[in-house]
């Protein structure tokens, strides 16, 4: 699967007050959408499902599907809610705004609409800290209103919180087996900077910073980057060799030396390993 093609972009976030009785009927947007009911009461109707919508209720609602919302005739609720694709779509020519909603099956334009997410996600949960879900979504409110050369800078730094936002989303929704355990990222990010730096310590060090045993460190690690670590950290060193044989006129040993290899006879044998060619014969093939 190829994830590199998914970059989630917001196009709109805001706070909706419902007012009493009040309803959205009939509704397909173009973009997904998460909706988090921060006050009040309501209920959703989508492909034949019914959910009691009350604070804490947190919907997700793929593009194109379906659905009616219908406000409590008491204490109506209050949508914290944005609609973003999961991979970009740039829609301006055919929409004056990024709040792109059909009222009408007959007149959706399926070409548009966005791609769905590779995983099923669940389309309501219920979350405890609703506090702390208001405050990331706060964060990245927008005007229902394209960017432009003002407000460029401003919609790099909104994009940048709602990354922040669905990278806490997709962890609370998915089950643990579909990503890596959250603590790798800080262990993978220490380890890729003592790599660069040349600083790189015995695995030990890493694991005991988990606070886990070696097995389930080596279980967790290969979970997040499908090596072990010994293979990682010779697979990174190796890459950035490639770098230097290719673009620069340095000699293989100082090459194996620069990036932490024991002995250029060490290097030349895990570079054949790994590339079924010699550091020569690459650096030959790269320069033709």
């Amino acid at each position: 699967m190829n994830f590199a093609a998914y970059h989630p972009y917001v196009h709109y976030a805001t706070r909706y007050p419902f007012s009493k009785g009040q309803t959205s009927l009939n509704r397909h947007c173009y973009s997904s959408s998460i909706y988090l009911i921060s006050e009040g009461s309501g209920s959703l109707r989508t492909c034949g499902r019914v959910y009691r919508t009350d604070p804490g209720s947190l919907v997700y609602i793929p593009a194109g599907q379906q659905h009616d919302w219908i406000a409590d005739s008491i204490i109506p609720m209050v949508h914290i809610c944005c609609y973003f694709d999961w991979s970009h779509i740039d829609r301006r020519a055919w929409f004056n705004h990024p709040s792109m909603i059909c009222y009408d099956a007959s007149q959706l334009n399926v070409s548009l609409v966005s791609a769905p997410f590779p995983y099923e996600i669940p389309e309501y949960l219920k979350v405890e800290k609703l506090r702390v879900w208001t405050d990331l979504f706060e964060k990245f409110y927008t005007e229902n209103h394209y960017p432009n050369e003002r407000t460029y800078i401003r919609n790099i730094k909104l994009q940048s919180y709602f990354l922040h936002f669905i990278e806490f989303f997709l962890s609370f929704v998915l089950r643990d087996d579909r990503f890596p355990d959250r603590r790798m990222y800080k262990v993978l990010e220490r380890l890729d900077q003592d790599l660069l730096h040349g600083l790189v310590k015995p695995l030990e060090s890493y694991y005991k910073e988990m606070r886990v045993s070696r097995g389930y460190f080596f279980e967790l690690f290969k979970h997040a980057t499908g090596l072990p670590p010994t293979q990682y950290i010779n697979q990174f060193r190796i890459n950035r060799a490639k770098e230097d044989l290719s673009h620069t006129s340095i000699s293989i040993t100082e090459i194996a030396e620069k990036h932490g290899f024991a002995s250029v006879h060490y290097f030349s044998k895990l570079f054949r390993l790994l590339n079924g060619m010699s550091p020569r014969e690459y650096r030959d093939e790269a320069n033709d």
